[in-house]
């Protein structure tokens, strides 16, 4: 396997940069949170190797027949926003909705008479926060269905004449204004990047956002508005998680006495989402990908990233675990919230990637390797992984590269 040297990891300026401990508010009394995870930079690490997502020449890498053919989830993406419960589950995920009513109530100077985007409206909620805080007026965009009942909220609640629910596809519809202010977005999906709305948020902000009026023309390139949230981080860690482990990926070997070992090889290519106890993680976090949405490009979500893992107690590792934080750093005060297994939980939950080893670490040893993380060619709104590690320790040592794909 052709992973990343050590030297490559040693020599780059921000390697191991682990998770500094920020304080993120949410909750109604202000009481502060202290989260182990991170928004901080990219780690910015390279690697050598420039790696073409699920090459058809690489054994087993992402083969449609091995992950459930042609049907994807863009078949159903829109029309999943449309039911209520969705949209039920996220309203109720505090952390999340807390975070973005925080931000608005307590930075109304950043609204004021301000034109804003609502990009992915859903229910209009963050619609409704940036017209109650005086909010010029809003556009609150909404693909699916959902958008007619977001107009009835709306009506229901007295804003009509400030928020104008446009129902359509951001790529094809056309506001009624040249430009806005703010850009406001949910777009987060599980593992970060899963379902790709971020490529939506990009496309509004370079057509719509207010540009710079400065007339030096490198300043005038960079936006002067705003998009909230403007940062975005994917971080790592390993797990003992045996008995979840043999439950839902060795299941397949004996079922009934049957071999059905064949499913269990799509089993290990499809992350799992799910709660994570902090006491599984036996490993140290890494920060593996910094995003600034209001600078980056579509093709920035793409990259390869390198990690070095090290164990903090003598353990077994079945799976490494992958979370985001997202923050909004122009607002008076850092606000933010992570998705992390030792954060409060969300609705995103964590994303479990399982190794075909089971790794035996000793304290201080390391799990060293790279991620690649790019949308799926047929479907971009689903997202290949590849994910290369390496181990040379007292008991174990073991070399492998694993592919995943989330849909």
């Amino acid at each position: 396997m052709d992973s990343v040297s050590n030297n490559e990891i040693e020599n780059s300026a921000s390697y191991g940069k682990n998770p500094s401990k920020i304080k993120f508010q949410y909750e109604d009394d202000d009481e502060q949170v202290v989260q182990d995870e991170t928004v901080t930079e990219s780690s910015n690490l390279e690697v050598d190797e420039d790696i073409s997502m699920c090459d058809p020449t690489t054994a087993a890498a992402v083969d449609d027949s091995m992950v459930g053919g042609d049907k994807t989830s863009a078949d159903y993406y829109f029309d999943s926003y449309s039911h209520f419960g969705i949209h039920e589950e996220m309203l109720k995920d505090v952390v999340r909705t807390k975070t973005y009513q925080n931000v608005i109530y307590k930075n109304s100077f950043l609204f004021k008479d301000k034109v804003v985007l609502d990009v992915g409206a859903g229910t209009g909620i963050l619609s409704l926060f940036c017209a109650k805080v005086g909010a010029k007026h809003v556009y609150a965009i909404e693909c699916s269905s959902m958008a007619d009942m977001a107009q009835e909220i709306v009506k229901l609640n007295g804003f009509s004449d400030v928020i104008t629910v446009i129902k359509g596809k951001v790529e094809e519809i056309d506001l009624p204004v040249p430009q806005v202010d703010i850009i406001i977005s949910e777009w987060m999906g599980y593992f970060l990047l899963y379902e790709n709305m971020l490529d939506t948020v990009l496309y509004a902000r370079d057509k719509w956002l207010v540009l710079s009026s400065s007339m030096d023309e490198e300043i005038a390139q960079v936006k002067d508005g705003l998009v909230l949230p403007d940062k975005a981080s994917l971080c790592l860690t390993a797990i003992e998680d045996a008995d979840y482990k043999e439950d839902k990926i060795e299941f397949w070997n004996s079922v009934y006495g049957f071999d059905m070992s064949c499913i269990r090889k799509q089993a290990m290519m499809e992350p799992i989402v799910d709660t994570v106890d902090q006491n599984q993680i036996v490993t140290n976090c890494q920060l593996l990908k910094t995003m600034d949405i209001s600078k980056m490009t579509s093709g920035d979500a793409s990259f390869t990233a390198p990690f070095k893992l090290i164990a903090e107690r003598d353990d077994y590792i079945h799976a490494l675990v992958a979370y985001f934080d997202v923050s909004f750093t122009k607002c008076h005060k850092l606000l933010g919230f992570s998705t992390g297994p030792k954060s409060r939980s969300t609705h995103w939950k964590q994303t479990v990637l399982y190794l075909e080893d089971v790794i035996t670490v000793c304290q201080g040893e390391a799990v060293v390797g790279s991620m690649t993380v790019a949308p799926n060619k047929k479907n971009p709104r689903d997202v290949d992984i590849m994910l290369k590690y390496s181990v040379d320790g007292k008991h174990c040592c073991v070399s492998r590269t694993q592919y995943y794909r989330m849909r």
